[in-house]
């Protein structure tokens, strides 16, 4: 699927379409720049999974999790060398629990990610700085 996204408010909204199909075990592996609107999209994911409360970046903190009628595990691979530091923090027990992961910069640490990933590219449409193209591939949801 491919959305187009004309402001941060929409970008939510998609994301939470999004969480509102997903099935506990889903993750979900971001593509996109800096500034193209990521956590914006977790936000809108957040809401529709069911959390609620303030939604940030973890990139100091790698991963923030969130309590939700769907949990949600949000990490930031931006710092991380490579997968098997994800290993390290727990990647596997955070797969296990039965929430929805999703994963920033997840180009780091592709060959940890599951095959049944949702890919979700996020990046700059050419007729406006705030608009965005989102495209959401694979896994066993939309």
């Amino acid at each position: 699927m491919e959305y187009v996204s004309h402001s941060v408010t929409e970008t939510e909204s998609i994301g939470a379409q999004l969480g509102e199909t997903l099935r506990p075990g889903t993750v979900l592996a971001y593509r996109g720049d800096l500034g193209m609107g990521k956590t914006a999209f977790t936000r809108g994911l957040a809401r529709g999974l069911g959390v609620r409360g303030r939604v940030t970046s973890p990139t100091f903190t790698i991963v923030n999790e969130y309590p939700g009628v769907i949990p949600l595990f949000h990490f930031d691979m931006y710092r991380l060398g490579s997968s098997d530091e994800l290993f390290d923090i727990g990647w596997e027990d955070y797969l296990a629990r039965g929430g929805v992961c999703a994963v920033e910069w997840s180009e780091r640490v592709s060959d940890a990610l599951p095959p049944d990933t949702v890919w979700v590219e996020i990046r700059r449409h050419p007729q406006g700085d705030d608009w965005r193209i989102i495209s959401i591939t694979g896994g066993s949801n939309p």
